[in-house]
């Protein structure tokens, strides 16, 4: 039942955004069907002589079928086409005028033509060729039999179908690409932002190395100059300092050959000491300076190295968003530790807001942002275990506020 469901043919656009594009094509059919329907036996019996009763069988066959070609176009062309074939063999049984088109009557003709525009529209070039070939092979053909010679006008169905034809398939190849253009953007932009937080998952992780390196180098040396600093050390607590050493010596080693996979030629330049809270201070300053104004609440407390950096890096992306985004905006910078609270314990509160540039009409530095410096402030919080609410504000400014657990539970 699936195969079935799936081998189901799709009307032409149906895959248009607009209900009217959709309902186009039927309304195009229909319109056919019903003006042709008559309009094929009134000429046929009148003008050209032919049998009422054969006249209203082609008529049927020829007009009739159009209703389908909006779901299955090559069958219905494989049936139009041998019915119009039909009538040009029958009108050769009657004596018609020769102002009169032969083979084809001009009704059959704008029939005809409706069904090559639905052709282009859904089927592939080779098909295409080889239905204007068909068409072009029988009308020579039936040139050789003309009562009153073949001139350029018995061309008319084959030059008119080509172009049909031609007109259909350049429509149906620039919707195609347009929408093969517009699914490529979407992978992209997707690509875009799954590189943009590797990427900052892996500074992260160099940086985070650099501080937890520190700690494991103070272990090793702790461990290695206990034999000298302490006095009267048994030879068993000799032993286990010296294991501890060698296994926190070890995992510095493993660390460092996993940060060689993080780490680029790029990022030499980080193995110096990481910034933290002392650092903020200075980046406010470099921002005021720049040319906005910046209000700064500091915070004299001690922090783990991991909440320090991640702090000073989420001031510093929000102010590098201010300076970029609303150049010259009023900005305010705090920093705070809550009560300990007895679910959560103490956390540091990070608070960024600006608000609105002085000057809305002057473009920002950068008029199109991606948000891609969000998402790694984001990954920051989560690494740590913290909270992040950012967003613009009513005013046409923006608040960022993170909250940074500072007990080691939460970091696990």
């Amino acid at each position: 039942m699936t195969s079935a469901k799936e081998e189901r043919p799709r009307a032409l656009l149906a895959d248009a955004s607009r209900p009217w594009v959709r309902l186009l094509p039927w309304a195009v059919a229909f319109v056919l069907c019903v003006a042709l329907l008559p309009t094929t036996i009134v000429v046929l019996t009148a003008d050209y002589g032919l049998n009422g009763g054969v006249a209203a069988g082609l008529a049927v066959v020829q007009a009739a079928p159009l209703l389908l070609a909006v779901v299955r176009p090559l069958q219905v062309w494989c049936v139009v086409f041998v019915a119009d074939v039909a009538g040009a063999l029958a009108l050769l049984t009657v004596d018609f005028e020769e102002r009169l088109l032969w083979p084809f009557p001009p009704m059959e003709i704008v029939g005809y033509v409706g069904l090559c525009l639905a052709l282009g529209l859904r089927e592939r070039r080779r098909t295409l060729a080889l239905v204007w070939s068909a068409t072009a092979v029988a009308n020579v053909a039936l040139g050789f039999a003309a009562p009153h010679g073949f001139g350029a006008k018995g061309l008319l169905f084959t030059i008119l179908g080509g172009v049909a034809l031609l007109l259909g398939g350049v429509l149906r190849e620039r919707t195609e690409v347009q929408r093969r253009l517009a699914e490529q953007e979407t992978i992209s932009e997707a690509e875009r932002s799954r590189r943009t937080l590797l990427e900052e998952r892996a500074r992260i992780a160099r940086e985070l190395h650099d501080v937890v390196a520190h700690h494991m180098s103070v272990i090793t040396v702790q461990a290695d100059t206990a034999e000298y600093r302490l006095d009267k050390l048994s030879p068993d607590v000799r032993e286990e300092f010296t294991s501890i050493a060698a296994t926190a010596r070890e995992s510095l080693g493993e660390m460092r050959r996993l940060l060689g996979v993080l780490r680029n030629e790029e990022a030499r330049g980080e193995l110096v000491p990481q910034p933290g809270l002392a650092q903020i201070g200075q980046l406010v300053e470099a921002t005021a300076r720049a040319g906005g104004p910046v209000e700064f609440t500091p915070c004299d407390v001690d922090v783990p190295e991991a909440v320090g950096l991640s702090a000073y890096r989420i001031v510093q992306e929000a102010l590098a968003n201010v300076v970029r985004h609303a150049p010259g905006a009023h900005t305010r910078v705090s920093l705070s530790v809550s009560e300990d609270d007895p679910r959560d314990g103490a956390q540091l509160t990070v608070l960024i807001v600006n608000g609105p540039p002085p000057q809305p009409s002057a473009e920002p530095l950068e008029a199109s942002g991606t948000g891609h410096g969000l998402v790694g402030m984001r990954e920051r919080v989560r690494i740590i275990g913290g909270t992040l609410d950012a967003g613009p504000l009513p005013d046409g400014g923006f608040r960022v506020a993170a909250l940074l657990p500072l007990t080691e539970k939460d970091f696990t």
